[in-house]
C-alpha cells in the first residue's frame, strides 16, 4: 500500500474493486474485460486514468453548465478569472493572459476583442510600455465572473460529495503528485 494512503485504499484484487469497496463501476468492468482479453498486459493504469478521464467529462459538463448559467463560455471564464485572480486593479497584459490560459497570441487577441465588445473587459494603454496595452476587468465582468465562480464551486462540491474531507485531501495530494511533472514541462515518459 502507498505511503500516506488510507487503510482502505489497497490494491486491486481479482474480481473486486480496489480498496475493499464492494461497489463496482464501469471502469471495473472495462478493466476486467481487458484482463480477460489481454492477460499478457498490465492494465492497472486503467484503474486510475480511466476514472480520471470519466471524471473529467463530468467536470467539463458541470463547468459548462455553471458558465452557461451566467452567459459565459469556458474560454470566457478562463480569461475573466485570470484577470479576477490578479487582484485590483484586475489588469494583465495580453502576454500574461496568454501564459495563464495557454492559448496562442492570435487566439488571445480574438478573445480580448470579443470580451471587450461584450463589455466584460477594456483595453487601456500600458503606462510602462508605450506600445503595450493592459486588459482590465470591467465592473460587469467582475460581477459575472464572481457569480459564475460561486456556481462552479457549488457544482464541484456536488461532484465531490461522496468523499469525506480527509479523502478529498488525499486525492488532491495524489493528483498534485501526478500533475507536477507536467507543470514543470517534464511529463513521465518524456512525452
Amino acid at each position: 500500500m502507498g505511503e500516506g494512503l488510507p487503510h482502505n485504499w489497497g490494491g486491486p484484487r481479482e474480481g473486486h474493486p480496489p480498496g475493499g469497496n464492494k461497489e463496482r463501476d464501469e471502469v471495473d468492468d472495462l478493466v476486467a474485460a481487458w484482463r480477460d482479453q489481454r492477460p499478457d498486459l498490465d492494465v492497472a493504469p486503467l484503474q486510475v486514468l480511466s476514472r480520471v478521464s470519466r471524471l473529467a467529462r463530468h467536470l467539463d459538463i458541470a463547468r459548462r453548465g455553471a458558465f452557461a448559467a451566467h452567459g459565459l463560455e469556458s474560454w470566457e471564464f478562463d480569461v475573466l478569472s485570470a484577470l479576477r485572480r490578479a487582484g485590483p486593479p484586475f489588469q494583465l497584459t495580453p502576454g500574461a493572459l496568454l501564459r495563464a490560459t495557454l492559448v496562442t497570441s492570435g487566439t488571445m487577441t480574438n478573445r480580448i476583442d470579443r470580451l471587450a465588445a461584450a463589455g466584460l473587459v477594456s483595453r487601456e494603454p500600458d503606462p510602462r510600455d508605450r506600445r503595450g496595452v493592459l486588459v482590465t476587468l470591467s465592473e460587469r465582468g467582475q460581477a459575472v465572473v464572481d457569480a459564475a465562480f460561486i456556481d462552479l464551486l457549488e457544482r464541484e462540491r456536488a461532484l465531490l460529495a461522496s468523499l469525506g474531507e480527509d479523502q478529498r485531501q488525499v486525492l488532491a495530494d495524489l493528483l498534485r503528485t501526478l500533475l507536477i511533472p507536467f507543470d514543470e514541462g517534464s511529463p513521465p515518459g518524456g512525452r
